[in-house]
Formats: C-alpha cells, sequence, structure tokens
C-alpha cells in the first residue's frame, strides 16, 4: 500500500496546530478503508479496535434503543472524527455509524487514542472540544424532543443539514446526499407519516422540495422562522 500523505489531515479541525512532524507521524499511523453505502463503519456495543476520521462521503450515527427503535444521533461530514469511544472512557462504541454513501475513511487503531492525546496536546485539545460540542448538541436535542411541537423539530433538523451539508443549487439549497423521510423521522423522534405530511404541506408553500432520498430548502428564512415559531403554519 502506498504511504498516506499528511496533506490528507493538514488544515481540518481535529489536526489544528500539529507540526508537519506531527501530521507525519499520525498519519503515519493510519490505514485508509473504503466503505460502500450502507455498510457499517462500526457497529453499537462492538469492541472499539479503532477510531475513524471521514475523509468523503457522510455517514449516520444510529443509536438503538433498549425496545429495539432506531434513532438518528447525527450526521457525520467529511473532516470529522467518529468511533472516538476511548476519549469517553469507552471500550465499546455507543452507537453505530452507517455509510450513507460510499465513503473515504483513515483509521487508527484505538490504543493509540491515549498515546496520541498526550503526545499531540493539541489534537486532544481539539477533540475534546468536539466531543464537548457534541454534547451540547444533544442536548439541546432532548430539549427540542421534550418541549417543541413535531413541525419545529422537523424544520431545525433539516436546517442543521442544509448548514452542515448544504449545496447551491438554481432552485434552494440541497441537502447533499441521500436522505428518507424515514430517516428525517428517526432524526426528530416522530413517524413517516407525520414528515410526508409536514413536507407535502410545505412543499405547497414553496418552503422545501423533496423527491426520491432527496430534500432541498427552496426558502431558508422562511423555514427558519418556522423552526422558531414565528411563522404561520398554514
Amino acid at each position: 500500500m502506498s504511504r498516506l500523505d499528511r496533506s490528507l489531515i493538514s488544515g481540518l479541525a481535529p489536526f489544528q496546530g500539529l507540526t508537519a512532524v506531527d501530521l507525519n507521524r499520525m498519519v503515519g499511523q493510519a490505514h485508509s478503508l473504503r466503505i460502500a453505502k450502507d455498510e457499517a463503519v462500526f457497529e453499537q456495543e462492538g469492541e472499539a479496535h479503532s477510531f475513524f476520521l471521514l475523509l468523503d462521503g457522510h455517514v449516520r450515527v444510529i443509536r438503538t434503543t433498549p425496545d429495539g427503535q432506531q434513532v438518528i444521533v447525527r450526521y457525520i461530514s467529511p473532516g470529522e472524527l467518529m468511533g472516538i469511544a476511548h476519549a469517553l472512557g469507552r471500550t465499546t462504541y455507543p452507537a453505530s455509524a452507517i455509510a450513507a454513501v460510499d465513503c473515504v475513511v483513515l483509521a487508527w487503531p484505538g490504543r493509540l487514542w491515549p498515546e496520541f492525546a498526550a503526545a499531540f496536546p493539541d489534537f486532544g485539545a481539539n477533540t475534546y472540544k468536539m466531543v464537548g460540542s457534541r454534547l451540547q448538541d444533544a442536548h439541546t436535542r432532548v430539549v427540542e424532543m421534550s418541549t417543541e411541537q413535531v413541525d419545529r423539530r422537523v424544520a431545525h433538523a433539516l436546517l442543521k443539514l442544509v448548514n452542515q451539508t448544504g449545496r447551491r443549487m438554481d432552485e434552494g439549497v440541497l441537502i447533499d446526499f441521500p436522505i428518507s423521510r424515514q430517516d428525517i423521522a428517526e432524526m426528530t423522534g416522530t413517524t413517516l407519516h407525520t414528515v410526508s405530511r409536514l413536507l407535502t404541506a410545505w412543499e405547497e408553500q414553496g418552503l422545501v422540495k423533496s423527491g426520491r432520498q432527496k430534500v432541498t430548502v427552496t426558502e431558508p428564512h422562511r423555514l427558519l422562522m418556522l423552526a422558531e415559531g414565528r411563522a404561520s403554519k398554514t
């Protein structure tokens, strides 16, 4: 296998502040993997043998509840770490990561996590900052689930995906990976029927366009008004 180059990771948020020597040392201990669409990068409660950096594609993180329901916790975009169970003091993965499209990842053995965190303080600090941001995001979602009406939850979820992955098109901002109405339901703690009803109503109002596993937000500002409870729902 050809040697991986530090340019793969330089400039990415987890590696800010690292020297060329540091980057070479880190990337020299990684190997690259191709993960086909719908394949698992890792599975919930599996041994945390590796941690990963997503180079290309999008990954959905799914948590299965004790009663068997699936909840989409978040989507991972290129340049983000995932599977960092050891940073959370865990030896198993707390959720599953499934490729939403064909993906390319870098993988490091999990045993290297404490070594990297000690040897590269900026990497450790950047990673814990990311963990903190994800925890804050999770708390925000818990509050939304507990207090917000379902239309506002779905609007917030679509806007978050637009901010994370949106690609500008003539008709609006496309969520730039395949996403089904069932996926949106699993993100927002509601039913497929409810999501379908909302998207149909919003299409009639000119807020979104949706097709097979495609959603384009045509009026982001109006959708934001709705998400914040400042717009009429009719």
